[in-house]
């Protein structure tokens, strides 16, 4: 069974916690998401397999999860991105932000999430059962599509688009 770091507001490891149950209590733990540029600028999306335990068939980031005890965030992203999208790149820490929303199944995402940022220019070899499908966009042309289509973006993933810090990638790459 997968656990999840539960922490407190100050981000402090207080235990662990089977994965379902902390959701399903809503109490706060460690997550991360990955966002993955191409040399364009372009980030890289999945659309999460329909079969997902929460936000099935939605867009999001490259990719997302929870570290294990004893592994470092970085080595998270990393063993995630290799799952998922079949590929891996070096990844290094943009910032963290803590959010709580009620998500589909009765299950709520209270989560200090990491953001990871990485680049790669190839073709993803995704995994059908965490995604059906990428896509490489400009993260402009993301963030217009989330205001006019918010139901077919994860929650977590609206919440990113929003962040200052992206705004700054934004305006420090070529798109």
């Amino acid at each position: 069974m997968e656990q999840v770091i539960l922490v407190d507001e100050k981000d402090n490891e207080i235990g662990t916690m089977e994965k379902m149950e902390a959701h399903q209590k809503g109490l706060l733990h460690r997550a991360f998401s990955v966002l993955v540029f191409n040399t364009k600028g372009e980030m890289l999306l999945q659309q999460r397999a329909i079969s997902k335990y929460h936000s099935g068939g939605l867009w999001t980031n490259t990719c997302c999860s929870h570290p294990q005890p004893g592994e470092t965030i970085e080595q998270a992203g990393k063993r995630k991105l290799i799952q998922e999208m079949g590929f891996s790149c070096d990844l290094s820490f943009s910032h963290k932000f803590v959010y709580k929303v009620h998500l589909d199944n009765d299950l709520i995402e209270y989560e200090w999430d990491y953001i990871l940022i990485g680049y790669y220019d190839g073709v993803p070899s995704i995994n059908a059962n965490e995604a059906q499908a990428w896509k490489y966009a400009s993260v402009k042309s993301i963030q217009q599509d989330a205001i006019k289509n918010p139901d077919q973006y994860t929650c977590w993933f609206k919440l990113i688009l929003k962040q200052p810090e992206i705004n700054q990638l934004i305006a420090h790459s070529a798109y």
